[in-house]
């Protein structure tokens, strides 16, 4: 089995460089991690060269364009990588019978429902950001309609942090400069860690064995279950590190809570980015394979107090 793993600098493509040898894989298995300097996903060239001389089985699209306020003015940018690629992989997939995991986000809808989104919704992305990544979902079901050959899953998730730059750490950069923090308290989600992300992210397509197995195509939710804000997730950060010893000149009793409204940005933001993962969850009970759901079902507080510890153990903070 031949394995592409598309963005190896990012957090999420690192969380598989670290998965993926702890997999009792075949000896004949070759997994390649491929970053920029591999391969510009926004050159369709070398895109379509790259998976003619790898000859991928499984695609593994932890890649995009993520600079959501940048995005605003380098449109045609994030619609090449977050849009165009994926396409392109897809197709390569359809073609070969092979199997593409993508990565998708909250900020396909507008943030105005009520309740957690499920994976039918009515996709309403408010920025560019939002609108190349709905792009790249509906670019992979319709290269998939009616066909016989190969298999996907589009992993919605949101919040996401890991090894590299995110909001957790950066709360935590400024708790220790600052005695002063505005976060907002009115945009309201779940944090995913990409250890976890990619670990149920592969209990879907791997069996017991650590080879492809057939699935149900479509978009999943991958989140934890639970829901927070931006604001209540910086006071847990923050009385993590202290848990853990690190001194910081902000305690979290003295973060403000602020609106949305409060702080500007280039691109508008979903204030509701909840997502309903039942689906996938239901997705793997029918596996069979209960250890799965051991993964599935740790806590988003627990999993956000270890990594700070970790951070911590590392000199990080």
């Amino acid at each position: 089995m031949n394995i592409l793993v598309f963005g190896k600098d990012g957090q999420l493509g690192k969380a598989f460089q670290n998965l993926i040898p702890k997999i009792a894989l075949s000896l004949n298995t070759r997994v390649q991690y491929i970053g920029r300097n591999q391969c510009d996903l926004s050159n369709a060239i070398a895109l379509s060269n790259l998976l003619k001389v790898s000859q991928p089985d499984l695609m593994i699209n932890a890649a995009a364009y993520t600079a959501v306020d940048k995005a605003e003015a380098e449109s045609e940018l994030a619609y090449a990588i977050n849009a165009a690629a994926p396409e392109m992989m897809a197709q390569y997939a359809t073609k070969h019978g092979s199997t593409l995991l993508h990565y998708s986000t909250d900020y396909v809808f507008d943030g105005q429902k009520e309740g957690p989104y499920i994976e039918g919704d009515q996709r309403r992305p408010l920025s560019a950001y939002g609108k190349s990544k709905a792009a790249g979902e509906e670019a992979i079901e319709k290269v998939f309609t009616n066909c016989s050959s190969g298999q996907y899953a589009i992993f919605r998730t949101s919040w996401v942090y890991g090894d590299g730059a995110n909001f957790i750490r950066t709360i935590l950069r400024l708790a220790k400069e600052r005695e002063e923090l505005k976060v907002i308290c009115d945009q309201y989600g779940v944090p995913t860690n990409t250890d976890w992300l990619a670990q149920v992210s592969l209990d879907l397509v791997l069996d017991s064995q650590a080879g492809l197995r057939k699935f149900t195509s479509g978009i999943y939710h991958a989140v934890p279950s639970g829901k927070t804000s931006w604001y209540e997730l910086a006071v847990l950060a923050a009385q993590a590190a202290l848990d853990a010893n690190i001194a910081l000149k902000l305690k979290p009793q003295d973060i403000q809570s602020i609106l949305a409204a409060q702080y500007p940005a280039a691109a508008p933001r979903p204030a509701n980015s909840c997502l309903d993962n039942s689906k996938f969850r239901l997705a793997l009970e029918e596996d069979g394979d209960m250890s799965k759901l051991q993964h599935w079902n740790k806590a988003w507080t627990k999993e956000v107090q270890t990594y700070v510890a970790g951070l911590a153990r590392d000199g990080l903070i």
